[in-house]
């Protein structure tokens, strides 16, 4: 009998500090609607300074884990996308399962940009698929504004900070994921990127001059190849699901640009009702882009049992990804009884505070 992968389980979380058009006239020569007219953003959200990618990828994994009604102990493998990482290592991942007392978890960080949250939802389908797993937490944070240059507004305009989760569970049921697309061009590495802080460019007073570990953008370049990739990709994978256009009832792309979105929907051909967006509030959040708009769609009602979905997603690298699922969930799954909800976050802080112990007794730094 074919095993699949269900998603079972999502949430979200967005710091609370909003940064408008308005508030960004004030740092850079720029207007509110300079940036509407050519991105569609209004405003984003930007971390506070004890926030990180792990903490916010630890609140809309806690919320993912409660929908599901999953105790975090039964969670086998956490696969965290992010390009902002609290540390080069250990991967945010395992943060993320310390903090959320998922003891008997594997967990790993995957570094595709802004197509990271479909890579990684493709491998944690495939794990299940594939027998090794049975239920994985996939979750999609940055924590953008930690990289932007705010003299630039080619580039600081555009993101903002966010996590989203899923929580993947085998089933028999024919649903989850139909087809997957994972795609790399490295010739276009330069195009978009952050040039210091790795083995190559090491942290120095030079680079650190230079604004070298500020996020770096062709915009014109990054358009015209996003355009062209996300229609294709969502091409293909309704292709090999054996679906039609037709079959499609929401797509839900990465939020970067509206001009892009309306772009690959005109390449597609299909109606701009069937694509979902929330780049006006929130913009570009990188990897947690897919799924922060996944949340959205699924508390609004746009996505329904039986449901086929596409998410599509382009990024650094220069990558791409994109899936075909069939939705098994209902909508609006059933409220838990407060003390499941609650029982099960408690397992969870309980096990974390457990191994916060561990960790300060052998006065091992976070």
């Amino acid at each position: 009998m074919t095993t699949h992968a269900e998603i079972v389980g999502w949430g979200k979380y967005v710091p609370n500090k909003v940064l408008t058009n308005h508030d960004l006239e004030k740092m850079l020569e720029t207007s509110d609607e300079w940036i509407r007219t050519r991105t569609g953003i209004c405003e984003r959200r930007i971390a506070s300074p004890k926030e990180t990618s792990a903490t916010m990828a630890t609140k809309a994994a806690f919320a993912a884990i409660e929908v599901a009604d999953l105790s975090p102990g039964k969670i086998d493998l956490i696969l965290t996308a992010t390009s902002t990482p609290d540390h080069l290592m250990p991967s945010t991942a395992s943060l993320v399962q310390d903090a959320i007392g998922a003891t008997n978890a594997g967990a790993m960080d995957i570094n595709a940009a802004c197509s990271g949250f479909v890579y990684a939802l493709a491998m944690g389908s495939g794990s299940i698929a594939g027998g090794i797993h049975r239920n994985v937490l996939v979750i999609g944070a940055d924590t953008m504004s930690r990289v932007m240059d705010y003299t630039d507004r080619g580039t600081s305009v555009l993101f903002g900070d966010g996590a989203g989760a899923v929580v993947l569970r085998a089933t028999n049921k024919a649903t989850g994921m139909l087809a997957s697309a994972l795609g790399s061009d490295g010739s276009g590495a330069d195009l978009l990127w952050i040039p210091a802080g790795g083995a190559k460019h090491p942290a120095s007073t030079e680079t650190v001059q230079n604004r070298m570990h500020y996020l770096r953008m062709n915009g014109n370049e990054v358009y015209r190849f996003a355009v062209n990739v996300m229609a294709k990709a969502s091409l293909q994978v309704i292709k090999d699901a054996g679906l039609d256009l037709e079959d499609i009832e929401l797509v839900i792309p990465h939020q970067a640009n509206i001009r892009i979105i309306q772009s690959a929907a005109k390449a597609l051909k299909i109606p701009i009702e069937k694509i979902f967006t929330n780049v006006d509030r929130y913009g570009n959040t990188s990897a947690a882009s897919v799924p922060i708009a996944l949340c959205e769609a699924i508390e609004q009602a746009r996505i329904k049992t039986g449901d086929h979905i596409v998410l599509v997603a382009f990024g650094a690298g220069l990558t791409w990804a994109a899936t075909a699922i069939q939705w098994g969930m209902p909508a609006l799954p059933p409220h838990l009884p407060w003390w499941r909800s609650m029982l099960h976050r408690f397992r969870g802080q309980e096990a974390a505070a457990k191994s916060l112990a561990r960790r300060t007794s052998r006065k091992i730094p976070r």
